[in-house]
């Protein structure tokens, strides 16, 4: 299987981390809004791809700043 390049790791990570993220926060949010329902799946799905188009842009701003942040608080 062929190999994304290292100097998109800032990208594949970002987008890896939103959707990982996205998906585990809004499961939880539709569950505690509507319950175990039959439409539950449909519905989080939708809240999934909503959040996760808001997800990615925003860690993308915010990953290097915390990258640096991280870097002054934490020994090499």
């Amino acid at each position: 299987m062929p190999r994304i390049p290292k100097k998109y790791t800032l990208i594949v990570t970002t987008l890896l981390v939103s959707v990982m993220m996205s998906c585990m926060v809004s499961g939880i949010s539709t569950f505690l809004s509507i319950g175990a329902v039959p439409e539950f799946f449909i519905t989080w799905m939708a809240a999934w791809g909503t959040s996760w188009v808001f997800a990615f842009p925003a860690l993308m701003m915010v990953l290097p700043l915390v990258k640096r942040i991280v870097s002054r608080i934490v020994e090499e």
